[in-house]
């Protein structure tokens, strides 16, 4: 039996990157999979992709940064699936790259809202279904720089510094309610975001990592989906970086 047989998983921002990863490796082990992007056609591409290697999955375009989208994400997976087991609130954008005294304002409401209110919002309304379904895991999408720093990047920092401290909080709160709450820490991972860059920007970002290269999607989704399982069943509140050595340094 696969290890998330009958289970139904919320993954946001899963149109690309991580967030695909991992709502193939979710699927790939047997999750109903509902996959949530603001880009409905690259949603309904990951839908396309599970439903040909024989998996089932539904799309829900949702913005993370209203509750409205979330509560409408989370009633989709009661309504079509009648349940809520498991789920990653991985949607997530750069933003402005200024100092703090040049920073946007409407940038920083921005990032704060996507990357930081909307899992707050994710974790708002998954949490009570999961306590109707009997049982929970949720893995929050942080960063390498929800534990360090980096000039020039003010909103994402605290934004992600911002979710590990939520993820904590929440299982805090959970833990004795059969519901686990972790988060992990990529490092910088070869998305279709970084791809774009020059090669002497890339080649940089791939230098801060001592392992030598940048990450893939799919090791990060390894990971969630260990998070997400029975075999995971003593870990809650934890942080945990997937990062080549990033944080070792």
């Amino acid at each position: 039996m696969k290890e998330l047989e009958n289970k139904v998983a919320i993954v946001t921002g899963a149109g690309s990157g991580i967030g695909r990863g991992i709502a193939l490796i979710y699927a790939e082990n047997g999750a109903k999979v509902v996959v949530s992007d603001i880009n409905e056609p690259n949603g309904n591409n990951t839908v396309s992709e599970i439903n040909a290697m024989g998996g089932e999955a539904i799309f829900v375009k949702a913005d993370t940064s209203s509750p409205e989208d979330n509560e409408n994400l989370v009633n989709n997976a009661l309504e079509v699936y009648g349940g809520l087991h498991v789920s990653c609130n991985n949607a997530g954008i750069g933003g402005p790259l200024q100092p703090v005294g040049e920073y946007p304002v409407d940038g920083w409401n921005n990032v704060i809202g996507i990357n930081l209110t909307g899992v707050f919002l994710g974790m708002r309304y998954q949490i009570p279904a999961m306590l109707k379904s009997g049982e929970g895991a949720i893995v929050n999408i942080a960063s390498v720089l929800g534990m360090v720093a980096t000039k020039n990047a003010a909103g994402y920092v605290a934004a992600k510094h911002g979710v590990v401290g939520l993820t904590k909080t929440a299982a805090l709160e959970y833990s004795n309610q059969n519901i686990r709450i972790n988060a992990v820490g990529p490092g910088y991972i070869n998305t279709p975001l970084l791809q774009a860059l020059d090669d002497t920007s890339f080649s940089a970002l791939t230098a801060l990592h001592p392992i030598g290269r940048l990450g893939e999607a799919n090791e990060v989704a390894e990971l969630v989906l260990w998070l997400s399982i029975p075999r995971a069943s003593f870990v809650t509140g934890a942080y945990i970086p997937v990062d080549g050595g990033y944080l070792a340094q």
